[in-house]
């Protein structure tokens, strides 16, 4: 299912003595904190052999980000695994190369909408089987669920693999103003400004996804909350949510620092 990236590029590899420093403060927390996020993403389940993808904008570039190297699950990822990409498909920190829909896709996206700096992407079970469903993923009918009120899209154009840039323009173009991105027959992309912020999305996404397929399985009619109610409870979550986000990801890093080290490597 996976891909190799061979760039077709015509753009050249940029000189390596032009190249800017890499090995920031700023980015090595970048690296752990996203290798964090792929440990964890690997013990709940998310991850789908050796596909999917996560990215973040690199700190203080922001025309290269972070992604993870074709060929490695989640759970293998270290920091110093991490690759270092820029928009044409240039390697220029880590060895290997992306998967190419990792590239097709998340290089679009970062390049099309600023404001998303990190992309999450994954075919995790529940949010994905609410995308092969008839009608809008999520019912706003269970407490979790409602810290995405108003922050949904869906795409509804699925196409195949994202072997190519127009695909992944394509996609990026149907994000609109959303944060999360339910593609049809595919899987999920969270978007997001920190690291934090994606995976806690990414989190509570997968478990609104799996409360809302257990009680639709029921057989019984699963009721949305009164939309009043359900915008007022999205306001009261978002009050917090980014330093709720930070605390969240400053957990599951005490975790795997006293179970999985090796991430930070």
């Amino acid at each position: 299912m996976a891909h190799s990236l061979h760039s077709s590029s015509s753009a050249p590899e940029p000189a390596r003595s032009n190249r800017p420093d890499l090995a920031t403060d700023a980015i090595r927390t970048a690296r752990e904190d996203l290798a964090a996020c792929f440990r964890m993403a690997a013990r709940n389940g998310f991850e789908e052999g050796i596909c999917n993808h996560f990215s973040a904008v690199v700190p203080g570039h922001d025309d290269l980000f972070l992604v993870n190297p074709y060929g490695y699950a989640f759970r293998e990822i270290t920091a110093s695994k991490l690759l270092i990409c820029d928009f044409h498909g240039n390697v220029l920190d880590g060895e290997g190369v992306p998967e190419a829909t990792a590239f097709y896709i998340h290089a679009e996206m970062h390049k099309r909408l600023p404001r998303a700096k990190v992309a999450f992407h994954t075919h995790m079970p529940y949010a994905t089987a609410l995308s092969m469903t008839e009608g809008d993923p999520l019912i706003w009918a269970g407490q979790t669920a409602l810290k995405f009120y108003g922050r949904t899209a869906v795409d509804r154009e699925y196409n195949g693999l994202a072997l190519d840039n127009q695909e992944g323009a394509r996609i990026a173009s149907a994000v609109g103003d959303a944060d999360i991105v339910f593609m049809k027959h595919h899987g999920v992309m969270v978007l997001a400004p920190t690291i934090a912020e994606a995976w806690d999305d990414l989190y509570y996404l997968e478990r609104a996804a799996e409360v809302q397929v257990l009680a639709m399985s029921t057989g019984r009619k699963v009721l949305p909350v009164d939309p009043a109610i359900a915008a007022e409870t999205y306001r009261q979550m978002r009050q917090g949510d980014s330093e709720s986000a930070r605390l969240h990801l400053a957990a599951i890093r005490r975790q795997l620092d006293a179970e999985e080290p090796q991430y930070r490597h």
